[in-house]
């Protein structure tokens, strides 16, 4: 039974075979490829596009170009392709190479590909009623206008526009087939996710013809996966940007005061410089090159402010006294509100018993040393109230820069939220 069966199938294709090279003989004898395949040649010959996404291969920021992996289905009607399956043993559909038959000329418009490489020629499916269908897959690269302005928390657009290079829309008219492309088979990006992918028909009138041209775009909608970029670009930034208030905190005496806010200052550019080598020249800055010339501004005012505090701090012996307005605001209301206090100044030392009286030449020796310990603790006084000042400085500067940081890290992360 089953060497019955295998001998049965065998003829059923064998007969298969032998009426569908008589029906390909038969249908391209007086058959071109060149001309348009209507009756009439006032006929419309609609083509019906579907587009299906597979996989984003790359989007390039910097020469906003977008690189995918498209199958690309055409449908349309062939007039001189049409047979009675009952003539050729109910056979209704072959395939042939597609050279063979005429072809609409639709092509990408925003094509960006240096080569104009077109959709790969593979077999078409005809079916008995004249209709072709051709399902072609194709790498395209497309021109897509790129907006940086919050990058790396940005959305982007980018249109693929199909249309027939040279027929008008009195010719050939281009129809989408559904109202989107079809992503059931996209393969998942890491950098970008998929929203969507409208399909919109569209009739235009170029300056250069009369006529109508009739296209379809498809509206890729993206958006960003930022994860990569907050943990490379964004939290370092945060975290070096936090080290310039502790510049503040510095003793005065350590000399490295300065040295730190430039370290700083120069790890920020390291960041800045990998930025601008992903974005575009555009006039558009991005939201992380906005925080990191911010971050920078902030780094620069604090080490002049830091010179500026450690002039004060070493103020010599010829220094003038503190003023007035200088001890009550700075030495007392912000020293109290940055709780910046001496050692000391608050301790009662006990008073010593009466001595005897020395004698008088004594008394001159004794009175030139308290001359001398009184001026040199008038000296020592006043360099002191001097530091004094610079540390309440410093205390107060520190959390107003600490308070900034906090602010402009909590505005750029709350983008990413």
């Amino acid at each position: 039974y089953n060497n019955n069966s295998h001998y049965i199938g065998l003829l059923c294709w064998c007969a298969h075979g032998k009426y569908a090279q008589k029906l390909l003989n038969d249908l391209f004898t007086n058959y071109t490829s060149a001309l348009r395949p209507v009756e009439d040649t006032d006929t419309i010959l609609n083509v019906t596009l579907q587009v299906t996404l597979s996989q984003i291969i790359d989007m390039d920021e910097r020469n906003q170009i977008l690189t995918a992996y498209l199958w690309i289905r055409q449908v349309w009607v062939d007039a001189h392709l049409t047979w009675d399956k009952d003539d050729y043993d109910g056979l209704d559909t072959i395939r042939i190479p597609s050279s063979y038959v005429w072809r609409p000329d639709i092509v990408l418009y925003n094509n960006a590909d240096d080569h104009f490489t077109g959709p790969m020629d593979t077999n078409v499916v005809i079916r008995h009623d004249g209709q072709i269908m051709w399902d072609s897959p194709a790498i395209t690269k497309s021109s897509c206008r790129v907006d940086v302005s919050f990058f790396p928390f940005d959305a982007q657009q980018c249109r693929f526009t199909y249309g027939s290079w040279t027929y008008n829309g009195n010719q050939l008219d281009i129809l989408n087939a559904m109202d989107s492309a079809d992503l059931a088979d996209l393969v998942e990006n890491v950098e970008w996710e998929v929203l969507g992918m409208p399909a919109k028909r569209n009739i235009i009138l170029y300056g250069c013809c009369a006529e109508p041209y009739p296209d379809v775009t498809y509206t890729l909608k993206l958006k960003r996966r930022a994860s990569f970029y907050v943990f490379n670009l964004l939290i370092p930034c945060v975290m070096i940007s936090f080290l310039a208030p502790l510049g503040f905190y510095l003793p005065a005496d350590s000399g490295e005061k300065v040295s730190l806010g430039v370290t700083v200052m120069l790890a920020l550019t390291v960041f800045q410089l990998l930025v601008a080598e992903i974005m575009p020249p555009s006039e558009s800055v991005p939201l992380i090159g906005k925080y990191y010339i911010a971050t920078m501004t902030m780094i620069t005012a604090s080490t002049a402010l830091t010179i500026f505090i450690m002039n004060i701090h070493y103020c010599g012996p010829d220094a003038k006294p503190v003023p007035r307005w200088a001890k009550k605001v700075i030495l007392q209301y912000l020293a109290r509100m940055c709780f910046v206090y001496e050692v000391g100044e608050n301790c009662m030392s006990p008073q010593p018993e009466k001595p005897e009286p020395p004698p008088k030449q004594l008394l001159r020796n004794i009175e030139y040393i308290a001359n001398c310990y009184r001026d040199q603790r008038a000296t020592q006084k006043r360099t002191g109230e001097w530091k004094k000042v610079a540390k309440v400085l410093d205390r107060f500067f520190m959390w107003i820069f600490f308070i900034m940081v906090f602010l402009m890290s909590l505005l750029i992360m709350g983008k990413a939220i």
